[in-house]
């Protein structure tokens, strides 16, 4: 059975975006899949593309006809992380923004903006880990 959904220009074009600039790797993938949708590309075909098997892409579909694109974003696996990666897609916009001069900054705002304390290797390495960059070292 194929699923049916139609999608605006607008929608499309959000799609493209997202897949392209949202931080995590497993969103991008959901991203695809539904902008290959958009495309009219058969399902069998889409799977192969992302790489991933029918039921996944039929959830992705399920979810986007839940909630659309912002149902997408959620990330609801359980994955022993950080408190930090609640806080994901507000400090990804907000340091693109305001790109942190250095770690040492960039500790500081994320304690300002979630209450969250982290030394410097930790917040280091959440930047490393979800592409966000500092200007400075």
């Amino acid at each position: 059975m194929t699923i049916q959904i139609e999608f605006t220009p607008e929608q499309i074009s959000e799609l493209r975006y997202q897949h392209y600039n949202h931080l995590v790797p497993l969103v991008q993938r959901r991203m695809e899949a539904l902008l290959l949708k958009a495309h009219k590309l058969p399902h069998g075909q889409i799977e192969e593309i992302i790489g991933v098997t029918g039921n996944t892409i039929r959830e992705y579909f399920d979810l986007y006809q839940e909630g659309g694109i912002e149902k997408l974003k959620e990330i609801n696996y359980y994955k022993p992380e950080g408190e930090l990666v609640k806080h994901i897609v507000s400090l990804e916009a907000y340091f693109r923004e305001n790109p942190p001069a250095s770690i040492k900054e960039a500790q500081k705002e994320i304690e300002e903006i979630t209450g969250i304390k982290r030394s410097e290797t930790q917040v280091r390495e959440f930047f490393k880990k979800n592409s966000i960059f500092v200007t400075g070292k």
